[in-house]
């Protein structure tokens, strides 16, 4: 089975060099944009600032031939299978990013705490849900 994946955008960020990116956002990530393609233009109705979303984006520079990994790069923790941990380098490299909308600049979207490095594809953007009795 095969299908057809296109970004939606990129990041622009100031973290440049793997090396240089928290783990976690939550872990010293800056701010970063999120440069959304035109044709997509219309799937940003309703977005707003404040709003939590969770960015789907592609880790391009994964290592996709890793099945298991230490975690948090941590050779003192015995080695797992990379779909124990949030590992970047898996067979899918898919990241998951929840930040908040900080602005909003036509297709450029600013955002907190965003661990993705500068030109990292983005493939979704989705709603952060709150508990059932909050839909």
């Amino acid at each position: 089975m095969t299908f057809d994946l296109r970004p939606i955008g990129l990041v622009e960020s100031t973290l440049r060099d793997l090396q240089d990116a928290p783990p976690q956002g939550d872990e010293g990530a800056p701010e970063a944009w999120l440069v959304i393609e035109p044709r997509v233009a219309d799937g940003l109705e309703g977005l707003a600032v404040g709003d939590r979303v969770v960015v789907l984006t592609w880790l391009d520079r994964g290592n996709r031939t890793v099945l298991r990994t230490h975690p948090r790069g941590d050779l003192t923790r015995p080695e797992q299978g990379v779909f124990a941990t949030r590992s970047p380098d898996r067979p899918n490299p898919i990241g998951l990013h929840e930040v908040t909308v900080l602005s909003i600049d036509g297709l450029r979207i600013r955002v907190d705490h965003l661990e993705a490095l500068d030109g990292t594809p983005v493939v979704d953007l989705k709603p952060v849900l709150g508990g059932v009795d909050e839909r």
